[in-house]
């Protein structure tokens, strides 16, 4: 790989792509003055994406794990009532959650005093898997919440997924921050559950920085959870406050910016989807297959391309809590030394999501598969195809470079870093 000149300009995994008319709203709110929670950008940002996705009721925050708590806490009270002072909404109950995602997805479960229960994976689309949730409803028939991501902007099988929790009288929580744009039987996600997040992080498919969003039908839960993100101030002359609230809302400077992406996220979601054509053309030649989707119901929004590899192509790969080691073969590769190929090279990839249940935070929470629950010391846990596919999928799978603003020329390179690994 001598011959092959590390990138001069690093190539990021996912950077914010900026146009120009993110400045001219930014410049807005500081002219008109309205720099902090209140102001016509936020307007306009709640209705455009309300009307992008499809949905009623959009509260502009400061973060999706804003939005995830404020959501988590809405259908904790929807389900159990007003928690008494100093207690989670959720406090003393289950609740199901994605096991390959981002820690965000997680956590505000736990901010509510909810005992989290971890659903495994299944490998069509890297997401929730249907059959173990159905499965983890049969152990804990109480549980009537469910929170689900769509992994890398690729949708879930959501209608099996609402069916399922229809049947148990649960509610749905969906974590769209990295799916925004992505779609499902010709719908956008984000309005798939009861309650629904978007995020804007700096490296998501449009940003504002930062913010997030919460989506919902439900017109009470979003004047809710509006008055709970400016600290739940009563409406009297003074600060009147009688429950917690939280500072939550959107500035209208974020804001600014985030109303002038989204003109171009179907650009950019255009440009994505070319990422990952050209990396699954680029690789069909190696033993590896391209993070999978529904090609008969979903549109992803490609948010991040991700490869897995063969497991017969799999190096010695092992890995600790922080540290990893890994034996290089002949003919083969492993995620570890593809990573630390293209940061040589000057690109960044990342490993794909550590599932949840493998967290050490989260190691005393059950963890539920097709065949029931991993954790169980009776014989109910059946160790066959439904063993552990989230952390199959974390040992054999990496993110690659999936920055839009990378050229075709550039993506050729790191292909051909790629296979210079399997040689």
């Amino acid at each position: 790989m001598n011959r092959i000149k590390p990138f001069e300009k690093k190539i990021w995994l996912a950077s914010p792509t900026m146009h120009g008319e993110e400045i001219k709203y930014v410049t807005s709110a500081y002219e008109t003055n309205w720099m902090s929670t209140v102001g016509e950008n936020i307007d306009k940002v709640e209705e455009q994406i309300a009307k992008k996705i499809g949905i009623k009721n959009t509260v502009a925050l400061s973060s999706g794990t804003a939005a995830l708590h404020l959501a988590v806490r809405m259908a904790g009270e929807k389900l159990y009532g007003k928690p008494r002072a100093g207690h989670g909404s959720l406090e003393g109950h289950r609740v199901f959650c994605s096991d390959v995602t981002f820690a965000a997805t997680a956590n505000p479960i736990t901010y509510e005093g909810g005992e989290l229960v971890f659903i495994d994976t299944e490998y069509d689309t890297w997401n929730m898997d249907p059959e173990a949730l159905e499965k983890a409803f049969e152990i804990y028939p109480d549980v009537r919440l469910v929170v689900v991501a769509h992994l890398y902007g690729t949708p879930a099988k959501i209608d099996e997924i609402r069916g399922i929790a229809k049947r148990h009288n649960a509610l749905i929580v969906e974590d769209a921050a990295e799916s925004l744009g992505a779609s499902y039987k010709g719908r956008q996600t984000g309005m798939f559950g009861d309650y629904n997040c978007i995020s804007f992080n700096g490296n998501k498919i449009i940003t504002g920085s930062a913010g997030g969003m919460l989506l919902t039908d439900d017109l009470e839960g979003a004047n809710k959870a509006r008055k709970w993100s400016t600290q739940a101030r009563e409406n009297a002359p003074w600060y009147q406050h009688e429950e917690v609230g939280y500072n939550y809302r959107m500035s209208n400077v974020i804001a600014g910016v985030v109303r002038g992406q989204i003109p171009h996220l179907e650009e950019h979601i255009e440009q994505k989807k070319a990422i990952y054509e050209r990396y699954k053309e680029g690789l069909n030649d190696l033993p590896v297959k391209m993070n999978p989707y529904d090609v008969d119901n979903s549109e992803p929004n490609y948010w991040l391309s991700c490869m897995i590899i063969d497991k017969d192509a799999m190096c010695k790969q092992v890995r600790g809590e922080q540290d990893v080691l890994y034996i290089s073969e002949s003919g083969k590769s492993c995620p570890t030394e593809i990573l630390d190929t293209l940061a040589k090279y000057n690109a960044e990839g990342r490993p794909i999501w550590k599932p949840m249940h493998m967290q050490p935070i989260f190691r005393n929470n059950d963890f539920i598969t097709c065949g029931g629950s991993s954790r169980a010391k009776s014989n109910a846990y059946i160790a066959t195809k439904c063993t552990d596919v989230g952390m199959d999928i974390f040992a054999r799978g990496l993110c690659l470079p999936s920055d839009n603003k990378m050229t075709a020329e550039e993506q050729d390179v790191i292909i051909k870093l790629i296979h210079e690994c399997f040689k």
